[in-house]
């Protein structure tokens, strides 16, 4: 199956290219924030965030405790995306990436305050807990201009 077409500004065609793992990873790296997927009260929230990619390859953000989080504080899994993009609203090119897994919070003292250090806060100074989201599921797409010959 080949990359997509798709209709690109002005009359030229853009085309879909799907990303490897690697390079998914080093993109949403070095995105400076990005978007928070969870459930809430059964239905889909997003929030967004700032993150750092862990030692462990784990996403890592700070936010306000939300209700589908309990679950993974009692230990269990919630399930959890994360989505970051880069795109030209002009040229209409760049890319997106899309983790989705398994979320925990980060409860070692001595990591989590680092990472609430690292990432800052968005409001509050003194609240949010600090997440990780394992990248069990990573996907992603850049949207170039497709070269005429």
């Amino acid at each position: 199956m080949g990359p997509e077409l798709a209709p690109g500004y002005g009359g030229a065609a853009r085309r879909t290219v799907q990303l490897e793992r690697a390079e998914a990873l080093r993109l949403l790296a070095a995105a400076p924030f990005g978007r928070l997927v969870f459930t809430a009260d059964a239905l889909p929230a997003v929030r967004p965030v700032n993150h750092l990619i862990g030692d462990d390859g784990e996403v890592i953000v700070r936010t306000q405790p939300f209700a589908g989080l309990a679950r993974a504080a009692l230990g269990r899994p919630a399930i959890v995306a994360y989505h970051a993009d880069e795109i030209d609203p002009v040229r209409r090119i760049g890319w997106s990436v899309l983790v989705t897994g398994p979320a925990r919070l980060v409860t070692a003292g001595g990591l989590a305050a680092e990472y609430a250090r690292r990432l800052g806060p968005w409001d509050d100074p003194d609240s949010g807990v600090v997440i990780g989201i394992e990248p069990t599921l990573v996907t992603g797409t850049r949207l170039i201009a497709e070269v005429a010959v």
